[in-house]
């Protein structure tokens, strides 16, 4: 899988042509996930300008600091000239400058500073401003093959760590410590970055998005473990898996965890084109919900992956969007007992012609370390 293939450079220009389509003068992209699937140009956030000035008709223009302009210049992608900008200068009319014509409607990186947001309306006075996600939106939704291939690629180095926990994961240890432990073995994995790293034992995994403290695990405790990075090609890994660390599960613990296992295995069995985003959470959600636990799920089934860790399409009652091939997401619904303990079970998962392709494929069983 190279480079080129994840970021072609026929995206530019497909997404003028969506942007044409869409109404809209031109899509104004600050750094973000959007302005890398165009270019491939991984760009810092900060307060120096950096902005993807792609106009509906035209040639794009990235305009950047000065001092970052070699990297956007190593950058993957084509079909766009680099303006850069001197510390102390006034960029806009730069932005301004790259738009032919009258501007009428622009979008914008949907992530978009407030700061600039605003200074675009000095620069562009009287322009509408709208999401530019109204127009990348279908592009991004349905993955490649180049980007099922990386979400493969980074679903196997995230399962290499899953089976590894032993080497961690074990009574008397803090959750600070084990996930200490798993930042470097996330890395160490392939990873170009850790996003984040969720360790909850006992009475913490109750809580969804726990995150860590200095409680010790206790013998027998279940253990929510959550993880998740960013590869090098940008494309990001997020799989949970629950333990038991040191002794037996509790009896009722052992029993739930079995209710949700047949959800997420009956959730990732249903996945296919024109399932409905609500009717697959719906088939997890009916399984916990029939053995009377559900009220103990307390979050949506998925979220779309990709460039980013959370993107559509979300897996949750209320959206009615057909499921189609080379959409990934999520497939993870858990159960929290307040007071006592938790469980979650996520697989990333790739809808195909005629089903669904699980990308996490260590086992989803209850493992005792």
């Amino acid at each position: 899988m190279g480079i080129e293939e994840l970021y072609p450079a026929g995206r530019l220009t497909a997404a003028q042509r969506a942007t044409a389509a869409a109404g809209l003068d031109a899509l104004l992209l600050t750094p973000g996930s959007d302005l890398r699937y165009l270019t491939g140009y991984d760009a810092r956030e900060g307060e120096r300008l950096t902005c993807l000035v792609l106009p509906a008709e035209g040639e794009p223009t990235l305009v950047v600091p000065v001092l970052e302009r070699p990297d956007a210049e190593a950058a993957p992608g084509a079909g766009y000239r680099i303006v850069d900008h001197a510390d102390g200068t006034d960029p806009w009319p730069l932005v301004r400058a790259a738009l032919p014509g009258p501007v009428r409607a622009v979008g914008l990186a949907d992530r978009m500073w407030a700061q600039q947001v605003l200074a675009l309306r000095d620069a562009l006075p009287g322009a509408a401003q709208r999401l530019a996600s109204d127009v990348l939106r279908e592009m991004r939704i349905r993955k490649s093959p180049a980007e099922v291939a990386a979400l493969a690629e980074a679903g196997a180095a995230i399962d290499a760590v899953h089976l590894r926990m032993g080497e961690w994961l074990r009574p008397g240890r803090t959750e600070r410590e084990v996930a200490a432990d798993l930042a470097a073995a996330i890395r160490a994995a392939g990873h170009a970055a850790v996003d984040f790293v969720i360790v909850a034992a006992g009475p913490n995994g109750a809580s969804p998005h726990h995150g860590t403290s200095d409680r010790p695990i206790g013998v027998g405790e279940p253990v929510v473990v959550d993880i998740g990075g960013t590869m090098p090609s940008g494309y990001r890994s997020d799989c949970t898996r629950t333990y038991v660390a040191g002794g037996p599960a509790p009896a009722e613990f052992v029993d739930y965890y079995a209710v949700l296992r047949e959800a997420q295995r009956a959730a990732v069995a249903a996945v296919a084109p024109g399932v409905t985003a609500e009717a697959l959470d719906a088939v997890a959600r009916d399984v916990i919900g029939a053995a009377g636990f559900g009220d103990a799920f307390l979050h949506r089934t998925g979220h779309g992956i990709g460039l980013d860790g959370h993107e559509e399409p979300y897996v949750v009652t209320g959206n009615p969007r057909p499921l189609q091939a080379g959409m990934a997401f999520s497939v993870e619904p858990g159960i929290y007992l307040a007071g006592r303990h938790g469980a979650r079970i996520e697989d990333i998962v790739v809808c195909t012609t005629d089903g669904g392709q699980r990308l996490n494929t260590t086992p989803t069983e209850l493992i005792a370390l």
